[in-house]
């Protein structure tokens, strides 16, 4: 058992409360939140104590690459497109080693920053062993990638390889999902087939979609920068007339368990077809402004009733996975950060039943900062204490 004391509190279903305690029974589970004077002191429970800490539920990172940590400030391409082709190609150099490695600081990273679940999109699988051999909690979508049309069935089966080697490091804490990677990534029927799949068999499914100008030209218009990198590898270059989202849609890609990464170039239309699908968002606004996309409309999304959560999107994009820079980003700051970053992302990921505030029976995935006053719990400053599952992962 573990009980953790500190000067606030912070469950999010309820209001903060001052020299409050958690206690945490031998399932990972919470057993107990109040008051320090109302919540039980087993003889049997490890005692920790923080006079000037803030504790709260673990931060969610809705959107991470973390098989890309050593890949941080490497990539000095300026332009979007440019700058994919070169990823590509520090992936293909990068060993099996290497992701492992990666992968391993990007999740220790994680739990560094308070977050302790995260949504990961990657193609190597280093993400899902590194969670289930250390015991995080995330979601793990593998990539499909398959830009041409005639290679569906071979993209569909080296992702049906993949996810039947993969499948051995799901646990109760960790899920694999799918993730048909973006319009100028994968063709027509490769994102039919995968949102079948992921139906069939129950995958969740993450998309980076709506993310720049260049995937709307191509996916409108039929031009622009990926076009005519597609038609230099003689790929044909079909016109949808429709936004992005809407062409997600038309293929049947967005449903609950969807995740849509980005949706920057979104309009109103756009959001209502999110909304109508029930498909969630995972916003990153440090991300999109480092590479020029612009701002998603996040409040507009909210509003409407859609799941959203933030995210950091890779280091390569932004250099951390600092979550908090990510709300103050947003325009967050207190208690409604601290709302979106716990509850809201675990919603948009469909946990929340499980994580996402403290209440008792829900998992004990807990972060504990450094107090500060006026209720604003989340400071820019490390964590001093990282749970999962009752497990203390970082201190």
């Amino acid at each position: 058992m573990l009980r953790i004391r500190a000067r606030s509190v912070h469950p999010v279903t309820a209001p903060p409360i001052m020299d409050g305690a958690v206690l945490v029974d031998d399932t990972g589970r919470i057993a107990a939140v109040g008051p320090d004077r109302a919540v039980p002191a087993p003889a049997n429970a490890q005692r920790l104590a923080f006079p000037e800490g803030a504790l709260v539920p673990g931060l969610v990172n809705c959107h991470t690459h973390l098989e890309l940590t050593h890949l941080a400030g490497k990539n000095a391409e300026r332009e979007f497109a440019p700058w994919i082709r070169a990823i590509r190609a520090l992936k293909d150099a990068t060993t099996p080693e290497q992701f492992s490695r990666s992968a391993e600081q990007g999740v220790r990273d994680c739990w560094a920053a308070g977050v302790t679940c995260v949504a990961d999109t990657g193609s190597s699988g280093a993400v899902i062993e590194v969670l289930s051999r250390l015991g995080g909690r995330g979601v793990v979508y593998q990539e499909v990638f398959g830009p041409d049309p005639h290679q569906a069935d071979a993209s569909l089966t080296e992702l049906q390889q993949m996810l039947s080697r993969l499948e051995r490091h799901v646990t109760a804490r960790v899920a694999l999902g799918v993730s048909p990677h973006a319009p100028y990534t994968v063709s027509t029927p490769l994102y039919r087939a995968v949102a079948s799949l992921a139906r069939r068999e129950h995958f969740p499914l993450a998309v980076h979609v709506a993310e720049s100008r260049e995937e709307t030209m191509l996916v409108r218009d039929g031009a622009g920068p990926f076009a005519e990198a597609l038609w230099s590898r003689d790929i044909a270059v079909e016109r949808q007339d429709c936004s992005p989202v809407q062409y997600l849609e038309r293929l049947g890609v967005l449903s609950p368990d969807t995740l849509c990464i980005h949706c920057v170039q979104v309009d109103a239309e756009d959001v209502r077809a999110l909304g109508r699908n029930g498909a969630a968002v995972a916003h990153c606004p440090r991300s999109n402004h480092a590479h020029g996309h612009g701002a998603a409309p996040f409040p507009a999304m909210r509003a409407a009733g859609l799941r959203v959560g933030l995210g950091t999107d890779s280091a390569v994009s932004v250099g951390d996975v600092d979550l908090l820079a990510e709300a103050r980003a947003a325009g967050l700051n207190g208690e409604a950060a601290l709302l979106v970053l716990t509850l809201e992302a675990a919603r948009a990921l469909g946990l929340e039943n499980e994580i996402g505030s403290l209440q008792v029976g829900k998992q004990a995935d807990l972060a504990l900062f450094p107090f500060s006053p006026a209720y604003r719990p989340l400071p820019s400053a490390p964590a001093l204490l990282t749970v999962v599952a009752g497990r203390v992962v970082h201190r």
